[in-house]
């Protein structure tokens, strides 16, 4: 058993859209396909990965250093022999070889990518969904097929206005969604205010509407948002400030009662970890989103968890960035509150199953072996045009 190929190709997901920090009118990711000698149903299990969106793709990284080292080791030393499969755990062991400590940037997005894709792997080899072998070697045994999500929307969009972002908004929680989300930050206080309460009107009883600013906040500015939005009973107060700025987050919290939520923009467990210790994030209310797929993957997201558990912190306090299935599988298998979901944008590699429809908020996720992305036509297709 061993690994044969390791195939990256970089593909766009621009879009005229913007949010309080960048535009992504040329934003871009990686498309991982890990090629096995394995053989099941008569075809070679291929195991698929991409990173989200907001960091860009990582070829370079992908081609030049993190695949040649996986195909450069000894395919025994990649293998878990207890269960005849890969052990991704020994697979992420041989990508960071000569990676000194530190330095969480883009590599953590390039290793994160290809550990998408040997987990893809591993499950396929053991016949079975993702989240049904985590809850059996990490959880209580019993996945959680039905998950939380909520719809990611509310960009900056060229001449869209109040009436759009309500048609906007008003399509989500028509598609079966009761907890929305806007971007603010990209705005006066004062517009993002009006947009706020425009939103707001829509909503149903048990409707809620989240906000983020994308990390664009000063200290000052993050605190005259908390006092204005503090009149509006919102689902969460996302990022307000860099995200490496952890006295910025404790001190808000002094501000802000209500719940706040960040973490997206952090890519390993030591940084996880000094956002627990110095950001003044509370266990009881508030929400944690750190993204396996930008942050070393799910061998370095299992440590998060192992940390936030040594913390007080339970593991359904995290609902991941990214809206990729990767994440609905570890929310699944793992217990994690939900994940993050784009009903609209960056498609084809957001999104759901075929199928699969979100009822007041919360999907039930089909029982397909590994992350399930063959459930999926039309991000299927553009895997299988790397693969073939």
């Amino acid at each position: 058993m061993k690994i044969i190929d390791i195939r990256e190709s970089t593909r766009s997901i621009q879009s005229s859209i913007r949010n309080a920090y960048i535009d992504f009118s040329k934003m871009n990711l990686s498309l991982v396909a890990v090629v096995t000698d394995v053989v099941r149903n008569g075809k070679p299990v291929i195991g698929y990965g991409f990173n989200s969106n907001g960091r860009y793709g990582q070829g370079g990284l992908i081609r030049e250093r993190f695949a040649p080292r996986i195909l450069e080791a000894a395919p025994e030393s990649l293998r878990d022999d207890a269960r005849d499969n890969l052990d991704p755990h020994k697979v992420w062991a041989a990508m960071m070889t000569n990676e000194k400590p530190g330095g969480h940037g883009e590599r953590s997005v390039a290793v994160g990518t290809i550990d998408m894709a040997i987990w893809d792997a591993v499950a396929k080899i053991e016949g079975v969904p993702l989240y049904q072998l985590l809850a059996e070697r990490y959880g209580n045994g019993t996945p959680q097929r039905k998950v939380f999500v909520y719809a990611a929307g509310g960009y900056y969009w060229p001449g869209q206005g109040i009436e759009g972002l309500e048609r906007e908004m008003k399509s989500y929680l028509d598609r079966g969604y009761s907890v929305v989300k806007k971007k603010i930050g990209g705005a006066s206080l004062a517009e993002d205010c009006k947009r706020i309460e425009a939103v707001l009107k829509l909503l149903a009883p048990g409707q809620r509407l989240a906000v983020d600013a994308n990390g664009r906040f000063d200290l000052k500015t993050a605190i005259d948002y908390a006092k204005a939005m503090s009149q509006y009973d919102l689902f969460w107060y996302e990022e307000a400030g860099d995200p490496l700025d952890y006295a910025l987050q404790a001190e808000l919290a002094q501000h802000y009662d209500q719940p706040m939520a960040t973490g997206e923009n952090l890519f390993s467990m030591q940084d996880a970890r000094n956002l627990i210790r110095y950001g003044g994030m509370r266990p009881d209310r508030d929400w944690l989103q750190f993204d396996c797929a930008l942050s070393y993957g799910l061998v370095e997201y299992l440590r998060t968890l192992d940390m936030l558990k040594e913390n007080g912190w339970s593991p359904a306090r995290c609902i991941p960035h990214g809206g990729h299935q990767m994440s609905l599988a570890i929310a699944a298998g793992l217990g994690l509150g939900g994940n993050e979901s784009y009903p609209d944008l960056f498609q084809p590699y957001g999104g759901f199953p075929d199928g699969v429809k979100v009822e007041n908020s919360f999907v039930t996720l089909p029982e397909l072996p590994g992350i399930g992305f063959e459930g999926k036509a039309d991000l299927f297709q553009e895997m299988t045009r790397l693969a073939s």
